[in-house]
């Protein structure tokens, strides 16, 4: 690589660019961690994109209709960090770089979204970024069909790397993108050669170019530190129907002597390394000083995007007040106003009405009066749509000859439906649900982990909860599946109990605008459990009392999805027992965790009474409600799963493994003798 040769024939690049190189050296050596490699080699593309391409200002990092700018390659934090100081935005003065990878700064070893509003997406776990991308670009497509393109019409850029592009979820994410034709998504792989064990090829022989063919791109293959050839590709990409993968050629931590090898990758600490590259670099500049004329350049860079959008600002002021009023809305996640009431009126209807149904079919009910009245709902199932009950009757499906639709068909794609949805709604204006098996958790659970960390609404629609799945046997039934969802934070997990429930916890979810929800729902028919009408939303409470005991309270039975009405069952031969006995339904742990103390005291409170809790998993996560909450061990006991499933019909495994109305009332009666 001649560096002269690049510092000689494009000098105001090279200058901009190396900014970036540099502040990513001083920043990484403060923390003494991290990771300069990547933003040194991909300084060149970066400049490139922000200074002629990216739409963007920032002053305003929440523009409705900017590029949206996704690092995939999130350990090379440094790039993003650098680029949005030298821009200019207010959120990271040259403070924040020197706190570099410290508490409580914005400048997290891997970008988080929630820390800054220029940070789009939270990413570092290799591939999650790409695959967002693509929700991100499915949305951008879906909302300009909606609102129309003199509102919504932008890019999405992304740099990934070769980690990105080995993990399994970026071919789910790169085929779903080609299939759809996506054509404002544009992908720049920084095609370096190098990992942490050393190069690519000593574990990975796949042909990128062609793989990316394959799967519907148009791909372009450039120089990476050739300005020229950087802008051209980009400009190409642009005018593509498809989208577009440039494979850049770079060197990972350009400029120094750690250039083209796996030490590049890491932390670049050592005194003498940085203050030889400097020298190749021609900086004179001292550690985290930038010129002053060369910050000027860059913050002129971060204001180019002003009058495009003052012009999108006044087009919008030019719509109807009631479709800016919904384009404001959709993009704050403000709810539908309707939602509460049409809940309500179907509460009511099944109260009278008494149904026997699948909540999975509750489900389907409750989104079939929802979604008419949501329009920024977006569902799909991963190739399981009959399954999941999904679709609701007003939808259709989004696909390259129907934009306006608002359903996807995401094909034995888990953990890429996960992290489209994810991307859908970071990307702003849409509610985003999919569905799968429960078991199937496990295929889309990194996506969900990071729904949660980063405090966005999407909705995980978890069907065939539990061993009353059947025949299909213990691969497919999932036990330790809600254990694992409710471990984790600012998660809301719903297992509903029936029809009225079910439409309960659809309305939390979609009025909810920092936590995703799961909701496990049952395959079998479960009856309805709440008969009396009550408008309030019950399940909001996450815990309630269903039943109350006739006579002297002596036992509490508590209970998820299609376990209430087992234990309304084993209520009703206890109660002929003199036992008196409280059935409490849980469909939400965490909302009831959230609950003040004085109302869970009123619905688990202290004394001799004792408690089992029931449902077709195993115990993990159960124990706070039965020995703490005024609990005690020697009262207190579980009915549920202790190993994995088996293939028989639903009704005899629950017989098998002994979660019966039966044995709830011999352990109730077992309690009581201690």
């Amino acid at each position: 690589m001649d560096i002269q040769a690049l510092r000689d024939t494009h000098p105001e690049h090279w200058q901009r660019s190396t900014a970036i190189r540099v502040l990513t050296l001083d920043a990484v050596a403060a923390a003494n961690s991290g990771h300069s490699g990547m933003p040194m080699g991909m300084a060149d593309v970066a400049t490139v994109l922000f200074e002629k391409h990216l739409k963007f200002v920032a002053s305003d990092p929440t523009w409705h209709d900017r590029d949206r700018f996704i690092l995939s390659a999130g350990h090379g934090s440094m790039l993003l960090y650098s680029l949005l100081h030298l821009c200019g935005y207010e959120d990271f003065p040259i403070e924040e770089l020197r706190n570099f990878r410290q508490l409580g700064g914005k400048t997290a070893g891997h970008p988080e979204n929630f820390l800054a509003s220029a940070i789009e997406t939270t990413t570092g776990p290799l591939g999650q970024g790409l695959s967002n991308a693509v929700g991100f670009a499915m949305a951008e497509e879906a909302l300009r069909a909606k609102f129309g393109k003199k509102l919504v019409n932008h890019h999405t850029y992304v740099i990934a790397g070769d980690g990105c592009l080995m993990e399994g979820v970026s071919q789910e994410a790169i085929s779903l993108a080609g299939h759809h034709e996506l054509g404002k998504l544009i992908v720049l792989w920084d095609n370096n050669n190098i990992t942490i064990d050393g190069t690519v090829d000593m574990a990975d022989s796949t042909n990128q170019v062609m793989r990316f063919k394959a799967s519907g791109w148009h791909v372009l293959e450039i120089d990476g530190h050739d300005p020229d050839a950087i802008d051209l590709a980009i400009t190409a990409a642009k005018k593509s129907k498809k989208p577009t993968m440039i494979a850049c050629e770079t060197h990972i931590a350009l400029g120094s002597s750690a250039q083209d090898t796996s030490k590049g990758h890491g932390a670049l600490t050592d005194p003498k390394l940085i203050e030889d590259a400097r020298k190749t670099y021609g900086w004179a500049a001292k550690s985290f000083d930038i010129p002053q004329s060369l910050k000027t350049d860059w913050e002129t860079i971060g204001k180019k995007g002003i009058p495009e959008r003052d012009a999108w600002a006044q087009r919008l002021k030019g719509v109807s007040q009631n479709r800016k009023n919904e384009f404001e809305r959709v993009y704050t996640l403000e709810p539908a106003k309707k939602i509460k009431a049409a809940v309500r009126n179907l509460k009511e209807q099944i109260s009278s009405t008494t149904p026997i149904v699948a909540t999975r079919k509750s489900s389907e009910m409750a989104l079939n009066v929802i979604n008419p009245i949501a329009p920024e709902t977006f569902g799909g199932s991963a190739d399981l749509s009959g399954s999941n009950n999904t679709k609701s009757a007003d939808m259709s499906v989004f696909d390259t000859d129907n934009r306006s639709g608002r359903y996807i068909h995401w094909g034995v794609r888990e953990h890429g439906m996960a992290a489209a949805m994810n991307g859908m709604v970071l990307h702003g204006g849409i509610r985003a649900y999919g569905g799968t098996f429960m078991c199937f958790t496990d295929y889309a659970r990194p996506a969900m982990r990071l729904a949660a960390l980063m405090k966005i609404p999407t909705v995980f629609v978890m069907t065939h909860d539990s061993i009353g799945l059947g025949e299909d046997g213990p691969t497919h039934q999932p036990v330790e599946h809600l254990a694992i969802s409710r471990a984790t934070p600012n998660t809301y997990v719903f297992r509903p109990a029936d029809t009225i429930e079910t439409a309960e916890a659809w309305e939390v979810a979609l009025t909810t605008k920092t936590t995703p929800s799961v909701m496990a729902l049952s395959r079998q028919g479960l009856p309805t459990v709440r008969v009396e009408h009550k408008p309030a939303n019950l399940s909001r409470k996450g815990a309630y009392i269903l039943q109350e005991a006739d006579g002297k309270r002596q036992a509490i039975l508590m209970a998820t999805g299609s376990e209430v009405s087992l234990a309304i069952e084993a209520r009703k031969v206890l109660q002929e027992k003199g036992i008196g006995t409280r059935v409490i339904s849980m469909p939400c742990m965490e909302l009831f965790a959230e609950q003040e103390e004085s109302y869970r005291k009123r619905v688990l409170p202290g004394g001799s009474t004792v408690r089992v809790g029931i449902e077709a998993g195993v115990r993990q996560g159960w124990d706070r409600w039965l020995l703490g909450e005024r609990g005690r061990e020697a009262k207190s006991d579980f009915i549920g799963m202790n190993s994995f499933g088996a293939s028989a019909p639903a009704e005899i495994l629950f017989e098998h493994f002994g979660i019966t109305a039966k044995a709830v009332v011999e352990r109730v009666e077992s309690l009581l003798e201690k």
